[in-house]
């Protein structure tokens, strides 16, 4: 019996060429492609700057150094997402810290943010969870009174809308940042990127992704006599080594071209599940708000509240007859490494209650419909059994 996982990659033959025609080009990192990939994703989400880096993770890293995010410092976020969220406030030497969740969303509530503003607090990271925009206009108009920078981490939305504008189009914020891992809905293999419509975030952007140098003469900053030859730089920042590679980049361009059918898909899978799953007693589905159009990178589940102490067992049946489920997420601060640092359980009650009963399943562009329909049998018969 075949698994079939909560989500996966879907490459083609026209991905495979295009790879194959950068690994016969005389470039095969840090060459034309990685232009030409950034500009294809500033089209595609409406904003004038992209950077495109190894891994989502250093995309958060970078968008946190640019804003200046500094030992002191604190930067609200999200307690449901994946811990590189918060961490790369930590990477900076500031504090994290999580304001509770919408519990029809489970986007970070605005409300929330509000009541955990302090003198300290140097910007807010919201997180687009399973895809669905979180209320930019409100957060934005937060950031604005306090004069708070707004990185979004949109890993789980590319291709989403809020308000009719891209995510990524940076309308209501100063960065976003994007992955590529290979279950979220384009892929490089490993890669991410930061988007910004501000140039002097742009800048620094293109120097911490290399080693903090810049090639830019006019930005030098110590004076040089005219012997000195095209070969200067200069590195003016502790940057890092965050490049990505054509190869990745022809890839990502490929796949680019085909991400409005992949979230198509995704959609019409969503639309069947919704349609199964109706009226059920057992769980609740998620919900999408009439002003957002989510890019569906998960469908998670609610159990009602009496079935909540069978999750384990309700999950790892559902395993055992080959569904790949998973968890989205525990609760950042509920990690042992976070416990260290004084965080404890009861910070943010919403999230810890949603955490209690949610299972993801699968949801991915190349599931067929029969794979679809094993889903919803599996999850029906397996659940059922448990109804009280």
């Amino acid at each position: 019996m075949k698994t079939i996982p909560y989500g996966r990659q879907f490459i083609d033959s026209t991905d495979i060429k295009e790879v194959l025609k950068t690994l016969k080009s005389n470039w095969i990192t840090q060459g034309p492609k990685i232009n030409e990939f950034e500009g294809a994703l500033c089209k595609y989400a409406g904003v004038k700057y992209a950077v495109v880096v190894s891994n989502g993770t250093a995309a958060l890293h970078i968008a946190c150094l640019a804003a200046e995010i500094k030992r002191g410092d604190e930067v609200i976020t999200s307690p449901i997402t994946f811990v590189a969220s918060a961490n790369c406030v930590l990477y900076c030497g500031a504090k994290p810290v999580f304001a509770d969740i919408q519990e029809d969303t489970v986007n970070i509530d605005p409300e929330a943010i509000k009541r955990k503003i302090s003198q300290k607090t140097k910007a807010i990271i919201p997180v687009h969870f399973a895809g669905h925009p979180c209320e930019l206009k409100e957060i934005h108009s937060i950031a604005k009174k306090h004069n708070l920078t707004v990185i979004e981490d949109a890993a789980h939305a590319l291709g989403a809308e809020y308000k009719g504008s891209k995510i990524g189009s940076c309308k209501y914020s100063d960065m976003t940042i994007f992955s590529f891992h290979p279950v979220k809905h384009i892929t490089t293999g490993e890669g991410g990127a930061v988007l910004t419509n501000r140039k002097d975030l742009y800048e620094k952007l293109l120097m911490f992704r290399n080693h903090g140098i810049t090639k830019n003469s006019s930005a030098f900053r110590i004076p040089h006599s005219a012997f000195v030859g095209s070969w200067y730089y200069e590195m003016q920042e502790l940057g890092f080594n965050y490049r990505i590679t054509d190869i990745q980049c022809a890839l990502g361009i490929s796949q680019l071209k085909k991400l409005d059918k992949f979230i198509e898909r995704r959609r019409e899978i969503v639309r069947i599940y919704q349609k199964a799953f109706s009226n059920n007693r057992l769980f609740n589905l998620p919900a999408e708000k009439k002003h957002a159009e989510s890019s569906w990178h998960l469908y998670v589940i609610k159990l009602k509240d009496k079935y909540r102490n069978e999750r384990k067992q309700i999950f790892e049946r559902l395993r055992n007859k080959g569904l790949g489920v998973q968890v989205h997420y525990i609760p950042v601060y509920l990690q042992p490494y976070y416990i260290k640092l004084g965080y404890r359980k009861g910070l943010c009650p919403k999230a810890e209650e949603y955490y209690k009963g949610v299972i993801t399943l699968p949801l991915y562009p190349k599931m067929s419909i029969s794979n679809v329909k094993r889903v919803i049998h599996i999850t029906k018969s397996v659940i059922r059994k448990f109804k009280k």
